[in-house]
């Protein structure tokens, strides 16, 4: 594939572009589980952390912990500060992303509080044309709506436009496909320790398989 194939480029961010300190997710998650009264093992942690497999609600249930809780408390628990400075880019994202020519977007599950701090301490936010930070407002991927929402602030539409979206996650993959995009899956784990294979247009563990 050639990044010129595409007409604009749109990005998932945490796991894709940029991924955390491993020490950082448990401190954070270890600290949930105090204020709730439990205790997550450390494939739990992992669990809930990047959604793998998709099963974070079995995880909670398990230990009786009701999502909206857990979440509620997880945002009282994080600070922006500390999650930006535990924040590391790929050099891979760095090389191929710097090279388009074409608009490019980022849409993202990770809230603004949190996604501002990223963009500024690793100094990619003149990397993208424009950032949508999904929310019960905009959806959540794979609802194609945030995606739409930063295609028309880029000024792309399907008619005549050929656009695609790179993401680490199953619910990337059906954002894009739900936008009428092309879908590039960015494995960045093993598939047997994120318990799926996820399936897209393109398959690649690093950016630079796409040059």
């Amino acid at each position: 594939m050639n990044r010129d194939n595409y007409d604009f480029w749109m990005f998932d961010l945490d796991g894709t572009i940029v991924d955390i300190e491993p020490s950082y997710p448990s401190s954070v998650v270890r600290a949930v589980g105090d204020r709730l009264g439990v205790t997550f093992t450390d494939r739990e942690t992992e669990v809930l952390w990047y959604g793998l497999g998709g099963v974070r609600g079995q995880v909670l249930g398990q230990h009786g912990v009701d999502p909206d809780e857990f979440w509620a408390t997880f945002h009282k628990v994080e600070d922006p500060a500390d999650r930006a400075s535990a924040t590391y880019l790929y050099d891979d994202a760095e090389a191929f992303i710097c090279e388009l020519d074409g608009p490019t977007g980022l849409v993202t599950h990770c809230q603004p509080y949190l996604t501002e701090p990223v963009l500024d301490r690793l100094d990619i936010r003149d990397w993208f044309d424009t950032v949508v930070c999904c929310s019960d407002e905009t959806g959540w991927k794979p609802d194609p709506t945030p995606v739409e929402m930063a295609m028309s602030d880029l000024g792309v539409g399907h008619n005549g436009h050929r656009g695609v979206l790179a993401g680490d996650d199953p619910d990337d993959i059906g954002a894009a496909w739900n936008a009428g995009l092309d879908a590039i899956h960015v494995e960045r784990y093993d598939p047997d320790k994120r318990g799926q294979c996820v399936l897209g247009d393109q398959r690649v563990t690093e950016f630079n398989e796409l040059s």
